[in-house]
């Protein structure tokens, strides 16, 4: 494959995941949520109970951001913490009946979205371009890996 070839579709790539961001975020708002917001309700249903540490970490956030983000979701009475029974410095996250509610309604945004944004695609492209997506996924992940290990030497 030519250099040019692997340029454009890193373009492409940045670009898409730039445009589909905005998208779901201006739909997310239309349902008085964002995607920062809807991220975490998703993740909890599928992980309740998850410490902030551990939700920090499974979406690759630093947990002062993610914090704030909490802090909005309990005020909206979408989550609580609870004390963690064995660390009672450590909460412990919980969607309440409201969150759970919105998370299922999402669920038809979510499939809106995929039907929207991938309308006129046949399901061989979209199977090539998700094996595609794994594959670059996992190389990135790889990469930085490999870099941290160089930073600590």
């Amino acid at each position: 494959m030519s250099l040019d070839l692997k340029r454009q579709f890193v373009a492409q790539l940045v670009e898409s995941s730039r445009l589909l961001r905005n998208y779901i975020d201006h739909r997310a708002k239309a349902r008085g949520t964002t995607r920062a917001q809807w991220i975490v309700l998703f993740r909890l249903r599928e992980q309740e109970g998850l410490s902030q540490v551990d939700l920090a970490d499974v979406l690759e956030l630093q947990p002062i951001s993610l914090v704030r983000l909490l802090d909005r979701l309990v005020e909206h009475g979408l989550l609580e913490r609870r004390p963690d029974p064995r660390d009672r410095r450590a909460n412990r996250l919980f969607l309440t009946k409201t969150g759970r509610r919105l998370v299922d309604d999402l669920d038809s945004l979510r499939d809106a979205i995929a039907g929207d944004v991938l309308r006129d695609v046949s399901d061989k492209h979209v199977e090539s371009g998700l094996a595609t997506l794994r594959a670059v996924k996992d190389r990135i992940k790889s990469l930085g890996e490999d870099a941290e290990h160089i930073a600590a030497k």
